[in-house]
C-alpha cells in the first residue's frame, strides 16, 4: 500500500516533457522566423534550404543553450529565457563568423540581439504573467 502512495505522489513525466517540447519548438520557430524575415528583406537565401542553412548557427546555439542551462527543468522561466537568448546569440554569431564564413556585420548583431531578446524572452514573460494571473484568480 505504501509503495502505491509513493508512486501516485510523483508527478507524471508526460506533461513536463510536453511543456519542454512545446517550449523548444517555440524557440526554434522564433529563430527560423527571425532568419526568414531577414532573408526576405535582403532577398538572399529565400528558399527553404537557404533559410535553414542561415539559421543553422543559431539553432546550434539554441541546442547548446538548452543543454548547458538544462532549460527543460523550467522551460517557461524568464531567467531561462535570458540565458537561452544570450547563449543562442553569442554562439550563433561566433559560429556564423568563424565556422560558416557568413560574416556578422554590426547592424546584424544589433538586430539579431534585439529581435531574439523580444521573442525568446518575451514569450516566457507573457507565459509567466498569465500563469501568475491564473494562480491569483484561483
Amino acid at each position: 500500500m505504501w509503495r502505491y502512495r509513493v508512486l501516485m505522489s510523483t508527478p507524471p513525466a508526460a506533461p513536463i516533457l510536453r511543456k519542454s517540447l512545446y517550449a523548444f519548438v517555440a524557440d526554434t520557430a522564433l529563430i527560423v522566423l527571425f532568419i526568414f524575415i531577414g532573408t526576405r528583406n535582403h532577398d538572399t537565401n529565400t528558399d527553404t534550404a537557404g533559410v535553414f542553412s542561415t539559421a543553422a548557427p543559431f539553432l546550434i546555439g539554441l541546442i547548446a543553450s538548452w543543454c548547458a542551462l538544462r532549460v527543460w527543468n523550467a522551460p517557461r522561466k524568464v531567467s531561462n529565457g535570458v540565458g537561452v537568448w544570450l547563449v543562442t546569440v553569442i554562439i550563433g554569431m561566433l559560429l556564423r563568423r568563424f565556422a560558416f564564413d557568413d560574416g556578422a556585420a554590426g547592424a546584424f548583431i544589433v538586430v539579431a540581439t534585439i529581435f531574439n531578446a523580444f521573442t525568446l524572452v518575451g514569450w516566457r514573460f507573457i507565459a509567466e504573467q498569465l500563469s501568475e494571473r491564473k494562480t491569483s484568480q484561483s
